[in-house]
């Protein structure tokens, strides 16, 4: 019998349970491995091949090569463990947060500074929040390349 998950329609919100361990049990392995010093060392000089010695799917394997996690966490990856891959590229939390997100880290931090995202219109999918699906990636950047995607749109009759 399948469990219900209603937590499933919650917009840019992937809940880390049972089957979301099971499916990113390596990669969470694999960033664990990050916490020695020397496992940092062995990753940075060959990544590719360190991560050729975990039992990973490829794709998992290629999120992490691209730093995409968002693709990591939707493939299991748990973001606590996750910050160990930023730690090793010797980034901050808050920046690899707003790479999530399509912010830049200032953007990140202000909002985070001015209370977070609304729940307004962020509740469940369908609604028009910033949370939304096809409101993604946020920040100044991503805003003016979907304005601008728009207005190439609406100029060839959109298409």
């Amino acid at each position: 019998m399948a469990l219900d998950k209603p937590y499933l329609d919650v917009p840019g919100t992937t809940i880390f349970d049972a089957e979301q361990s099971r499916k990113g049990y390596w990669l969470n392995q694999f960033c664990t491995s990050l916490m020695k010093p020397e496992n940092r060392a062995r990753f940075l000089a060959g990544e590719r091949a360190y991560l050729d010695q975990w039992p990973m799917s490829e794709q998992q394997k290629l999120a992490v090569l691209a730093r995409d996690l968002n693709r990591c966490i939707a493939l299991g990856g748990n973001i606590y463990f996750l910050a160990r891959i930023g730690a090793t590229d010797g980034k901050s939390f808050q920046q690899m947060a707003g790479s999530m997100t399509g912010m830049s880290e200032e953007e990140y931090r202000a909002m985070m500074v001015a209370g977070g995202r609304s729940p307004e219109g962020n509740r469940v999918l369908g609604e028009e929040g910033d949370a939304q699906p096809h409101n993604q990636p946020q920040g100044e950047a991503s805003r003016m390349f979907r304005e601008a995607g728009c207005l190439a749109r609406a100029k060839n009759g959109g298409a």
